[in-house]
């Protein structure tokens, strides 16, 4: 075989059709666009929108639920992961591992606004760690490890709950 000799495999490469070259072309005239108006040039969007003045139906529907601005981003990470970049050696489990110990390894690309260790998998090595959050298996996954969790961040209660408990305490004073 010779560099000159070398091709793509049949149907690997499409060519584009060519639109609005005559009638002969099958795609003349109209250029496939059907008829006339405003669907048939280019750049209209609200048209499929509208209802003939009907209320749209993307308007009728109920509106619900609400996006924090500030809500904080964890880069996760299951304990099965943990253990195989442990077992790989990109991890020492002696040391203290963090974000970022596990940004350095390579095993997260970023820790955004810490890290949340999930519990999917199985922990062998006893490890001593430190993370923003743990889920509850995930938790439990490093203690039958024998090894150590600390999460840094402590998660707020919300306005509801700090008033339940206010109130079962018996005082509504402030």
């Amino acid at each position: 075989m010779k560099l000159n000799e070398l091709s793509d495999n049949p149907g690997a490469r499409k060519s584009r059709i060519r639109v609005g070259r005559g009638i002969g072309s099958g795609k003349g005239k109209t250029g496939g666009r059907g008829v006339k108006g405003q669907k048939a040039r280019s750049g209209v969007t609200g048209i499929r929108q509208f209802e003939g003045g009907q209320m749209p139906l993307y308007m009728r529907l109920p509106k619900r639920g609400f996006t924090k601005p500030n809500r904080l981003k964890f880069a996760e990470i299951n304990v099965g992961a943990l253990q195989a970049a442990i077992d790989a050696g990109k991890l020492d489990a002696a040391n203290k591992i963090d974000a970022a110990a596990l940004v350095a390894a390579g095993v997260l690309r970023r820790s955004f606004d810490g890290v949340r260790l999930l519990g999917v998998g199985e922990l062998k090595a006893k490890v001593n760690l430190e993370v923003a959050h743990a889920s509850a298996g995930a938790r439990a996954a490093v203690e039958k490890a024998g090894g150590a969790l600390v999460e840094t961040v402590v998660k707020e209660e919300s306005p509801a709950k700090k008033k339940a408990k206010k109130a079962a305490k018996g005082g509504d004073e402030e």
